[in-house]
């Protein structure tokens, strides 16, 4: 265990920027990974090359960059696109939006008239249901665009699909693989646009995430959520998340799948919350309000699945682990899980298992980023 500790490294908000220093220069390369088709970037060596994935963004450049101005709403691609006050006013809304929705009232309907264009690179269940639900039950009609129905940036490019869905539909959502796609879309895109996911960040999972911690725990401020996992796409939401809103984020990660170093540091370079990085998921948990896994092999690494099963089988999380976390500690998992393999049937199945408040709260987390971005 003091083997692995010495591995680890902590950043604080108390540290100075400036001052940060990794255990080695191989973990520091390990995690200054890029994203396909950001300016100025090369992939070094196989190892990397092996890595392109969730974790695979060196830093993402700001919404701000867009060449024309939207007048009024905004997009939702980052979370610290938005500061604090305007987060936990989004998931005001949210739980209020989930009210009315679970009494039945269906007066409300703010979306009525209008149409989301959802465009999914990525297939996805809960991503897709969550969105079209939620448009439908508040008077909207979404309209689903699978891999073959576009090809975004083969059969067409992003920028004019971008334009032209502008002009049929209200709003826009993308489940995309590369990043740049959504910084494309968004940047061409006359409407709004509402990051579903990408490889490098799932902003919307996030925020279902901290309402879920909001209805259980009762604040995320001052609490200590503990990722037990890869240093995926994630971690850099929470990580994003933490640059804003001040709490406690630890992410434990084997050698070589940490979380992107930049990001990292631009968490901590926001002072806003105490992060640390580790390889001990034992001293990890302890202390954990929540304790959160996802799949050790996302979409587009599946080929990988039976090696990181190796490199990864002490970061299960197992009822030994959550006993460490301590009896109060909740556990929560982004879905789809592996049961067996990143948590076990019995942690998934307890009774501080909140996972599937946590994805019903995709709808409603969502329902309240439209609302916003549309400016109803």
């Amino acid at each position: 265990m003091a083997a692995t500790a010495a591995m680890s490294y902590h950043f604080s908000s108390v540290s100075s920027p400036d001052t940060v220093s990794l255990s080695s220069a191989t973990s520091l390369s390990r995690s200054l990974h890029t994203v396909r088709r950001f300016p100025g970037v090369s992939i070094s060596s196989p190892a990397i090359r092996r890595r392109i994935s969730c974790q695979t963004v060196s830093s993402y450049p700001s919404s701000s960059v867009n060449e024309k101005t939207k007048a009024g709403p905004k997009d939702f691609l980052h979370i610290d696109d938005f500061d604090k006050d305007t987060i936990l006013s989004i998931l005001d809304r949210a739980k209020e939006v989930k009210a009315k929705i679970k009494s039945e009232d269906r007066t409300y309907l703010p979306f009525k008239g209008k149409t989301m264009a959802m465009i999914f690179a990525k297939p996805s269940m809960r991503t897709r249901v969550s969105f079209e639900t939620g448009f439908h039950l508040l008077g909207g009609h979404a309209i689903y665009l699978g891999p073959d129905d576009i090809q975004m940036g083969k059969r067409e490019e992003t920028r004019d699909v971008a334009r032209v869905l502008s002009r049929y539909n209200d709003i826009i959502m993308a489940r995309v693989f590369a990043h740049q796609d959504i910084l494309d879309l968004a940047k061409y895109a006359s409407v709004p646009v509402v990051n579903g996911l990408t490889d490098y960040n799932h902003p919307c999972q996030i925020m279902a995430d901290v309402l879920t911690i909001i209805e259980h725990v009762g604040q995320l401020e001052g609490k200590k959520v503990v990722y037990v996992g890869d240093g995926n796409n994630i971690v850099h939401s929470w990580l994003l998340l933490a640059s804003v809103v001040p709490f406690h984020f630890v992410c434990a990660s084997p050698t070589g799948y940490e979380p992107d170093a930049r990001t990292t540091k631009r968490a901590l370079k926001a002072g806003v919350s105490k992060i640390e990085i580790t390889k001990d998921p034992k001293e990890a948990v302890k202390g954990a309000d929540v304790v959160y896994s996802d799949v050790w092999a996302s979409m587009g690494q599946k080929e990988e699945a039976e090696y990181r099963r190796q490199v990864f089988q002490e970061f299960q999380v197992n009822e030994e682990l959550m006993e460490l976390a301590g009896p109060n500690a909740y556990f929560m998992h982004c879905l789809p899980a592996e049961r067996g393999v990143e948590v076990t049937n019995g942690v998934i199945e307890a009774p501080n298992s909140i996972v599937f408040p946590q994805a019903e709260n995709r709808m409603h987390a969502q329902n309240a980023i439209m609302l916003h971005v549309l400016g109803l």
